[in-house]
């Protein structure tokens, strides 16, 4: 019953982002971003999470590719949903996580938030991964600094120096929220984004599993939204 009312959600979302498509190429939503680099830093003695790329801690920090982009692409001045996509190399494939604003607390967690600064959104994946021990959920808030610009040159040089810190955290749909890593964030060099495209659905994080329901939802908009590149 579940995946049937999410696949009849997700045919609504496709044609929703198909008409987008027609007013707005090549993102529907997102679409600028800033592309930013770092490290992703492990955290010793973490609470298990049942998804092995957060419970297996690496010897070293890992690098990171990013992109902070505001959804619906509102006047900076104005509260827009911050959506925050991470990219990690690990043996030669992409792996994203994907994260928009939300909130922390139930129900709030499973609830889309507009935000004027970066660093004052809580950000999480919304939708539960499918791990050993049951759903869950990502989610990462600000460390440092305290606020952020909401665009425009002063972001980009905030995020130049002193950069933008940030900590994940693992839950259930129902539990409290346990830290896992650290992320150190700083704006690109590069910020040519035209090609930097994150699925979290065709680049899973290892030990991610995804749920029939959670496919059908989300799927068939992302697949059309990504059907046009950018030319």
């Amino acid at each position: 019953m579940l995946t049937r009312i999410a696949e009849l959600g997700g045919r609504v979302l496709r044609a929703f982002f198909g008409a987008l498509l027609l007013v707005r190429r090549p993102r529907p939503i997102h679409p600028r971003g800033r592309v930013l680099d770092g490290w992703i830093t492990w955290l010793p003695d973490a609470a298990p999470s049942g998804i092995a790329w957060i419970d297996t801690v690496p010897p070293a920090p890992q690098p990171v590719v990013a992109r902070l982009s505001r959804s619906v692409g509102l006047p900076d001045g104005l509260p827009d949903i911050i959506g925050l996509a991470l990219r990690l190399d690990i043996d030669g494939r992409p792996a994203d996580l994907e994260l928009a604003s939300t909130g922390l607390g139930i129900p709030s967690r499973f609830m889309l938030l507009p935000h004027r600064s970066p660093a004052r959104a809580r950000l999480g994946t919304l939708l539960p991964y499918r791990g050993t021990r049951g759903p869950v959920l990502v989610c990462a808030r600000t460390l440092a600094p305290a606020t952020l610009p909401a665009g425009g040159a002063g972001l980009d040089a905030a995020l130049e120096t002193p950069g933008w810190r940030l900590r994940l955290y693992h839950a259930t749909p129902t539990s409290l929220w346990h830290p896992f890593a650290d992320v150190s964030l700083r704006l690109a060099h590069e910020q040519d984004d035209r090609e930097l495209r994150f699925d979290a659905g065709r680049h899973p994080l290892p030990g991610a599993g995804e749920y029939p329901w959670v496919r059908a939802l989300r799927d068939p908009s992302y697949r059309r939204a990504q059907s046009v590149r950018a030319g």
